[in-house]
């Protein structure tokens, strides 16, 4: 699909042109000082909702962010370290390593001890404009930060700070963009410049991330309707429209769909066809036997019991008389045993 669709560049450079210069005629007072760039944005329209959400980073030639954005840096705790040991820790690698640009490092146990309540979390969403983790506790992040983060879409960049060309990574991360592909709608937006940007620059930007969308994007069939740039405070102007001849593909393709639905559907298993074939050849083969009515008794037989062969039948024990106990005679002692016979008294002479 990337060969057959084309952004006409020209056509994207004019748009750009225009939305530059409907942004220098705004007041001043539509931004907090006096010289913010305001972000220029790529929207897509896509011809299907998709199945499944996506997220698609993509690498720009020229840098989307200006040099006042805050970047703040999620890490982990480093082992037998405070808070304060390990962001000095980490300020030192960057720095060994020619990374610029991280204007505030933030370890897992601070942001779990200081960033707890709602209102430190949202102080610190307000305070940065990019977020970047390390990419050991990116399942940690969640539960920590909270769903506003992730409402707003400011959810943390991973970064391998392990690499060994840290320094490119983190630039490519932090200037680079993101497509968020959602299969709730067929429109996805993402950041590739500001107004502060040349009109080339821009351009190039666009082109770069047009293609990747074509390339990385999960869909059948055609994936573009159109593409329009525009800013936050500016209507969108259109740069591409797909041709209706897609229309018959689409069409195609659910057509396809459908028949082969019902081909499954209709075709009985082969098990089911062998045990009706036989079962009508019997009946071919065999006469039907005429039925007798059978008279039913009017009183129900008794039914015997079967006697058991072999079984030996169990004697009854006769009853013994249990004697009752005498209260004045004491109990035998084990140890001693009574005299066979009672000695004769000798008679006096």
């Amino acid at each position: 699909m990337a060969d057959e669709v084309v952004l006409d560049r020209s056509q994207v450079k004019k748009a750009v042109q225009a939305l530059q210069a409907f942004l220098k005629t705004q007041p001043s007072t539509n931004s907090l000082l006096l010289d913010e760039a305001q972000k220029i944005s790529v929207q897509f329209t896509l011809w299907k909702i998709p199945k499944r959400a996506q997220t698609i980073r993509i690498p720009l030639p020229h840098g989307q962010r200006t040099d006042t954005d805050e970047v703040c840096l999620f890490t982990r705790d480093e082992p037998n370290m405070t808070s304060e040991q390990t962001q000095r820790f980490y300020k030192k690698l960057l720095e060994e390593r020619g990374v610029k640009g991280i204007s505030e490092i933030i370890p897992y146990k601070m942001l779990k001890t200081e960033y707890k309540p709602y209102e430190a979390k949202r102080r610190l969403l307000g305070n940065f404009d990019v977020f970047l983790s390390d990419d050991r506790i990116r399942r940690l992040l969640p539960s920590q930060l909270g769903k506003e983060f992730y409402k707003r879409k400011r959810e943390p960049l991973c970064v391998d700070l392990q690499s060994k060309h840290l320094a490119r990574d983190v630039q490519r991360v932090v200037q680079g963009t993101r497509l968020s592909v959602t299969n709730k709608g067929c429109c996805c937006l993402a950041h590739v410049g500001h107004s502060s940007m040349s009109a080339e620059e821009v351009t190039e930007n666009v082109q770069a991330v047009f293609q990747a969308v074509l390339s990385k994007i999960r869909m059948k069939g055609p994936v573009i309707k159109a593409v329009h740039v525009k800013s936050l405070t500016s209507v969108a102007l259109p740069v591409y429209c797909s041709d209706l001849n897609h229309l018959a593909v689409l069409d195609a393709l659910q057509s396809q769909k459908a028949a082969a639905k019902k081909q499954t559907k209709r075709k009985p298993s082969k098990g089911r066809k062998r045990e009706d074939g036989t079962a009508k050849r019997k009946e071919e083969g065999e006469e039907i036997p005429q039925l007798v009515p059978i008279e039913t008794p009017s009183k129900k037989p008794k039914l015997e019991k079967p006697i058991k062969k072999n079984s030996p039948q169990k004697m009854s024990k006769p009853a013994v008389k249990k004697a009752a106990k005498s209260p004045g005679k004491r109990p035998k002692r084990p140890g001693k045993t009574a005299p066979s016979g009672k000695r004769k008294a000798r008679k006096a002479k």
